[in-house]
């Protein structure tokens, strides 16, 4: 269990390190006339995110979930993944990648990158990670909520997301 404590804070960190890019990128975003949407949906991504990460263990110690080592070792293969792929998508985006819908006028769409072969491959890194970090350690309930929860989450972000970059020009940025 302490392993998988420290595998849980050290994901956590990463998101704290997310946050802080996200502040800074929402500044940068702001002072060049970005406008943010889905400010209401928010919360609720941040309380989802939290609850993952409390969720997956609190589960393995109150149920006492077992390590399966085929199953768990694959799925930190997948968290390791999902870092990576979400890490690509902040350095294809730049000052523009942001925790927030925040749209600023006149820059094309990023297009290269993970961009190059899907819309939205963030949200891809986010889906896997929450499948699998609590599946490392046997915490099946934790990724079923979360999964599903996620899914009906993501079904808004993404319609609000895409009605904010329609207003871009489609145009190759680097990635």
């Amino acid at each position: 269990m302490t392993w998988y404590t420290l595998l849980v804070l050290a994901v956590a960190a990463e998101r704290l390190a997310e946050l802080v890019a996200a502040r800074r990128n929402t500044r940068w975003s702001l002072s060049r006339g970005g406008t943010e949407s889905g400010r209401g949906h928010y919360p609720a991504m941040v309380a989802l995110h939290t609850a993952l990460l409390v969720g997956a263990l609190a589960e393995v110690r109150l149920a006492e979930r077992p390590f399966l080592p085929v199953l768990g070792w694959t799925m930190v293969a997948v968290v390791v993944a999902a870092q990576a792929l979400r890490w690509w998508c902040i350095r294809a985006l730049g000052p523009r990648w942001n925790t927030r819908v925040i749209v600023v006028p006149g820059l094309p769409r990023v297009t290269g990158g993970p961009y190059r072969w899907t819309r939205h491959p963030n949200y891809v890194a986010v889906a896997a990670e929450g499948l699998a970090l609590p599946l490392v350690h046997g915490a099946w309930a934790t990724a079923l909520v979360f999964t599903v929860l996620n899914a009906a989450l993501m079904a808004v972000r993404i319609r609000c997301e895409d009605r904010a970059l329609a207003r871009l020009p489609a145009m190759d940025a680097p990635a």
